[in-house]
């Protein structure tokens, strides 16, 4: 493509910023315009619910060590893009329009508010930077705290602050945690974490009311709450691009293609807010994770500067999905994506401190959740991308190693 483009990196998480960094790499000298809602450099959001909610670590600690300045890259920060004019090659910011050649949107996802939440005092949810500072004299003096939802990040959250010495009530409205991401046979066993770090947790519990104070639920029970952290799921921030033209899916994400190019010329969408159709898994993925975040841009650069074969496009972007917690004093790994109908075998005592879970699809390994067993994963992930078939009996052993338990010809 002609070095005189200009990009327009819009949205300054991990997805944006990697895509200014992956453009240089691989040879981009254009200009590069990197937009971000937030005042603050760009920074790693993982630490939110540890290192900077527990006072450890403070914005600046955790802002990418990236010289933007070194790579000649334009950071345009506390600037909230508003708006998509693809007929005139414009963004929109309150500031006025941007003008661009070719467009990356990373504007991430955004967290699901508790309806009825919205206006009550010490309600907090836990995306930003700021979200974290506000919780921390919530930490600090030990206030009880309630959770709604048993996901990933009410469990981090959870996690830190029992570690801090609040009370803890966790209100999941399903059976199970992690009921939007596991099946009940798997996440189960997982119930038992919480009361072993301290924490209760309610679960078919649902939400009635929140009120200054205290967490009503359906059933009538009364939770005190000197605060209340809501992590019911995230969204892709894509409400900006409302009659821009462009397609969504119906999960509000950006319809991305194999090389993560939208449906409008020049533009292209990466990270949180785009799904991609996956070959592997024969889905189309929204992956609301880092490992996603830093992937993605390195497929979007090569098909910007167009040095792949197939008219100029790169490979097609399919990668082995993958996600890691920290909760409750275990590493929590995964990899791939599992659907209802593949083989489950477990590898280990789900009540014990290390275990795993593999779904098998067709015989060869689809999908992997290790907990305390970093091998496993690693082994794991090598074997949902080459495909091979395994041995279900000497992958359900724990003593052997996935790698050789490859099926025998």
């Amino acid at each position: 493509m002609s070095e005189q483009k200009r990009i327009v990196v819009v949205g300054a998480g991990m997805a944006g910023a990697q895509t200014a960094v992956a453009l240089r790499e691989q040879g981009f000298t254009g200009p590069i315009t990197l937009v971000g809602a937030e005042p603050h450099r760009p920074y790693d959001r993982p630490p939110l619910s540890k290192a900077v909610l527990l006072g450890k670590a403070e914005a600046a600690d955790v802002a990418f060590e990236i010289d933007y300045e070194a790579l000649s890259v334009e950071l345009v920060l506390g600037r909230e893009v508003t708006g998509l004019r693809p007929g005139d090659r414009e963004v929109d910011t309150a500031e006025g329009p941007l003008p661009y050649d070719v467009l990356v949107l990373a504007t991430g996802a955004e967290p699901v508010v508790l309806r009825g939440s919205e206006d009550v005092p010490g309600v907090h949810l836990l995306r930003t930077v700021e979200d974290a500072e506000r919780l921390r004299p919530v930490l600090d003096g030990q206030r009880d705290v309630v959770v709604v939802g048993a996901g990933w990040i009410g469990a981090e959250f959870a996690t830190a602050a029992r570690q801090a010495g609040c009370a803890v009530t966790v209100v999941e409205a399903a059976e199970h945690p992690l009921a939007g991401a596991l099946p009940a046979e798997v996440a189960a066993p997982m119930a038992a974490w919480y009361a072993e770090s301290g924490a209760e947790l309610l679960t078919r519990a649902r939400v009635a009311a929140v009120e200054p104070g205290a967490v009503v639920l359906a059933d009538g029970r009364r939770l005190p709450a000197a605060a209340v952290v809501v992590g019911i799921g995230a969204r892709p921030a894509t409400g900006w691009l409302a009659g821009s033209g462009i397609e969504l899916g119906p999960d509000g994400s950006v319809t991305a293609d194999a090389h993560l190019r939208t449906s409008l010329p020049d533009v292209y969408a990466v990270g949180d807010c785009a799904s991609f159709p996956s070959a592997r898994s024969g889905a189309r993925l929204l992956v609301h994770h880092w490992d996603n975040a830093l992937q993605g841009p390195r497929a979007v650069a090569a098909d910007i500067i167009g040095e792949g074969a197939d008219g100029g496009r790169g490979k097609a972007y399919d990668p082995v999905p993958y996600f890691w917690s920290e909760q409750f004093g275990r590493f929590v790994q995964y990899a791939g994506h599992h659907a209802p109908g593949d083989t489950l075998v477990r590898r280990g005592d789900p009540d014990g401190a290390a275990w795993s879970v593999l779904w098998l699809r067709e015989g060869a390994l689809a999908a992997l959740l290790a907990v305390g067993r970093p091998r496993d994963l690693a082994q794991g992930r090598r074997l949902i991308e080459s495909g091979v078939p395994l041995d279900p009996e000497r992958a359900a052993d724990p003593d052997v190693q996935l790698k050789i338990a490859v099926q025998k010809p």
